[in-house]
């Protein structure tokens, strides 16, 4: 079984120059300031979850570690952008 990640993508790879898309094509498809934000935050509630449901028990401590950073991180940018948080 593989677990993937909020917002992962499965139907296509990435553009890279590998796959032969465009730098340009990239940079239209990225995502908005405030939807990445977004996105992380929901990442983080994901990783929350997973983390009070004892998965990963031996990575918990780092975990935990890792989801506080993205809430400060989170927390910066919002302050930065002068954004409400939600």
């Amino acid at each position: 079984m593989v677990t993937r990640l909020p917002g992962e993508v499965r139907e296509r790879m990435a553009p890279s120059s590998v796959n032969g898309d465009s730098a340009q094509d990239a940079a239209a498809e990225q995502p908005s300031t405030p939807e990445l934000l977004e996105q992380l935050r929901s990442d983080r509630l994901w990783l929350l979850q997973q983390i009070d449901a004892g998965r990963w028990p031996d990575l918990r401590l780092d975990l935990a570690a890792l989801e506080r950073e993205l809430g400060q991180l989170l927390e910066q940018a919002q302050e930065r952008l002068g954004s409400p948080q939600p």
